[in-house]
C-alpha cells in the first residue's frame, strides 16, 4: 500500500510541477511580448475573469479523482443563472433564490451519483441525462435573456477590494474560500482519502472496508453543487441567464483538471492544479486576444496541451510501475 501511495504522490507531484512551470512560461511570455502584461491587475483580472469557472473545474476534479466524469455541469450553471433571474425578476428575495439552487445542484449531484453506483450504469450516460434535463428545463423556464436588476447582485458584481495597482471583485473571494475548502477536504479528511482510494482501486476501496457508495454519491454532489455555486457567480459576474451560456463549458472544467495534473483514470490529481489549469487557460485567452487572432485558436492550443499532458502523464505512469516493478 505504501509503494502505491508513493507512486501516486511522485506522478501528482511531477504533474503539478509541470503544470506551474508552464504557467510561469506563459505568464513570461506575455510579459516580454506585451506592455504591461507583467503586473499585479493581469493576474487580477485572470482571477476575477475565471471565478466560476475555477470553482466549476474544482467540483468535477472530485468525481474525475475517482475515475468518474460529470459532463452536466455547463447545463447546471446555465440552468442556476436562468432559475435565479427568472426568480429575483418576480421578487423573490436574494438568499432564498441562492439557498434553493444551490439546494438543488446538490440534490441532482447526488441523484446522478446513486444511479450511476446502484445501477452500474456508465457516469458519461447518466451526466449526458443530466446534462439533457437542465438544459432543457432553461429553455422551459426562458429561450430569452433575462436580466438581473437585484440590488444584492449588483452589490456583488460591483464590490471588489483594491490591492495595490490591482482589484479582486467579491465573487473571487467565493473561489478562494472553494479552493481553501477544497483542499482541506481532499489533503486532510477521511472522507478525501477515500476519494484518491475509490479512484485508485474500485475493488481494493471495498475490501478495505471504505464507504464507496456513499463517497461516489458524495463526489457527483459535490460536483454538481460546485456547478450550482458557479452559476451563482456567473450570475453575478453576468448579471443576466440565458439558456445557452456557458456551452461546452464542461469540457473547459476537465481539460483545466487535467491540464492541472489530474489523471482521468482517477486516484491522482490536486486542488491547486486544477486551479492553476484554469488560469493556463485564462492566459492562453488573453494572449489569443492580445495577437488578435480568432477565439477559436483558444480551443486549439488548450486541445494541443490537453494532449500533451495526457501522454505526458501516461509516461510518468508507466515509468512509476515500472520502477515499482523493479
Amino acid at each position: 500500500m505504501k509503494e502505491r501511495s508513493g507512486k501516486k504522490v511522485k506522478i501528482n507531484n511531477i504533474s503539478l510541477l509541470i503544470t506551474i512551470i508552464l504557467f510561469v512560461a506563459l505568464f513570461s511570455f506575455g510579459a516580454v511580448r506585451y506592455d504591461r502584461f507583467l503586473s499585479l491587475s493581469t493576474l487580477f483580472n485572470l482571477i476575477n475573469d475565471n471565478s466560476y469557472l475555477i470553482i466549476a473545474a474544482i467540483g468535477v476534479t472530485f468525481v474525475l479523482l475517482t475515475g468518474g466524469i460529470d459532463i452536466s455541469i455547463a447545463s447546471t450553471i446555465a440552468f442556476t443563472c436562468v432559475l435565479s433571474a427568472y426568480m429575483l425578476k418576480r421578487g423573490v428575495p436574494a438568499p432564498v433564490v441562492i439557498a434553493l439552487v444551490l439546494i438543488i445542484g446538490l440534490l441532482l449531484g447526488a441523484a446522478m451519483g446513486y444511479i450511476i453506483h446502484y445501477f452500474k450504469l456508465q457516469p458519461f450516460i447518466v451526466t449526458l441525462a443530466g446534462q439533457f434535463l437542465m438544459r432543457g428545463l432553461c429553455a422551459v423556464i426562458s429561450t430569452e435573456s433575462i436580466p438581473i436588476s437585484n440590488s444584492f447582485y449588483k452589490k456583488m458584481a460591483l464590490t471588489r477590494v483594491m490591492i495595490g495597482k490591482g482589484k479582486l471583485y467579491s465573487y473571487a473571494f467565493i473561489a478562494f474560500a472553494v479552493i481553501a475548502v477544497a483542499f482541506y477536504v481532499l489533503k486532510y479528511t477521511k472522507f478525501g482519502r477515500s476519494v484518491y482510494a475509490l479512484g485508485g482501486n474500485e475493488q481494493s476501496a471495498v475490501l478495505m472496508g471504505l464507504p464507496v457508495a456513499r463517497t461516489k454519491i458524495a463526489v457527483y454532489a459535490i460536483s454538481s453543487f460546485c456547478a450550482a455555486l458557479a452559476g451563482v457567480v456567473f450570475s453575478f459576474y453576468t448579471l443576466a441567464g440565458y439558456s445557452l451560456q456557458n456551452m461546452g463549458l464542461e469540457l473547459d472544467a476537465i481539460s483545466s483538471a487535467v491540464i492541472g495534473g489530474t489523471l482521468l483514470t482517477g486516484g491522482v490529481g490536486s486542488i491547486i492544479g486544477t486551479a492553476i489549469g484554469v488560469l493556463i487557460q485564462g492566459i492562453i485567452q488573453t494572449i489569443v486576444i492580445y495577437q488578435n487572432l480568432n477565439t477559436w485558436w483558444t480551443k486549439v492550443t488548450i486541445a494541443a496541451l490537453l494532449c500533451v499532458f495526457i501522454v505526458i502523464q501516461r509516461i510518468i505512469s508507466i515509468r512509476a510501475e515500472k520502477a515499482k516493478g523493479r
